[in-house]
């Protein structure tokens, strides 16, 4: 029997999320780095592979593509211009994606940055707002700059902040307290920050994964998001790590180079 579309969380690695979205029928995978937990997934579950996702080129999201391909003749739907080999369904911003198998539409963001190819998909309507942003947007932080600059990396996370702030934000990865410990350092008097801190050790302790998220807990707590507000620019200042009359993009670039190092 099939039901309206759901997210089962597949864990796999040290930290990443495998996204499985199904009706109780057939399945779609975002970001398979993996074959071995998502094929695991399919068969407990008896679900129908029907189509692959991918947000950017990266191993630990890509990896397991060939594989889950032996098992079935699926679209690869991705980024066109990062350099995966294995995509069938190349995407650019505003493109729309009907998920083949599955009473689901996404609509694609261009989210440069983390790569300059990375894309995002984004569900807008009922009975959720979701978006799946690869290693661009994280749960308290943001991807690494490895091909983009911080103004691309910024502009992208705008995009992402812009959203419904009901949007459940399904990110690649566990990095959530580490990312909390820097959000705190960089705005210690920030109580909703202090909060989610509480919350997401909470939930570890108990095995629990802190994600998806919501647009707007990210806008409420995240440094990344934040990178305006006079709390975390004063903080920045304080250590030296920006002039007095620093432009924004300088703000962010001074705090996702920090964040390399904590």
């Amino acid at each position: 029997m099939t039901h309206a579309p759901t997210v089962l969380t597949v864990p796999a690695f040290k930290d990443n999320y495998l996204w499985l979205i199904h009706d109780g029928r057939n399945a779609a995978v975002v970001d398979p780095g993996d074959a071995g937990p998502i094929l695991a997934a399919l068969a407990e579950h008896g679900l129908t592979l029907t189509a692959i996702l991918l947000t950017h080129h990266h191993a630990d999201h890509v990896g397991g593509v060939p594989d889950l391909l032996k098992h079935a003749n699926v679209p690869v739907f991705g980024p066109r211009d990062d350099g995966i080999a294995t995509v069938t369904q190349p995407l650019d911003e505003g493109d729309r994606v009907k998920v083949p198998g599955l009473d689901l539409q996404f609509h694609v963001l261009d989210v440069p940055g983390h790569t300059l190819g990375h894309i995002a998909y984004v569900r807008h309507g009922a009975p959720e707002h979701w978006v799946f942003c690869g290693d661009t947007l994280f749960a308290g932080g943001c991807g690494r700059l490895f091909e983009g600059t911080p103004a691309q990396m910024a502009q992208s996370l705008g995009k992402l902040a812009a959203l419904p702030e009901d949007t459940k934000v399904f990110c690649a990865h566990e990095y959530t307290l580490s990312n909390l410990r820097f959000a705190v350092a960089m705005e210690p008097d920030n109580t909703a920050l202090q909060q989610r801190m509480q919350d997401a050790a909470a939930a570890r302790a108990r095995g629990a994964p802190t994600v998806p998220s919501t647009i707007g807990l990210e806008k409420a707590t995240n440094p990344f998001l934040r990178y305006r507000e006079p709390a975390i620019v004063h903080t920045l200042a304080a250590a030296h790590r920006i002039p007095a009359d620093a432009d924004p993009v300088q703000a962010f670039a001074a705090l996702r180079d920090w964040k390399n190092t904590f």
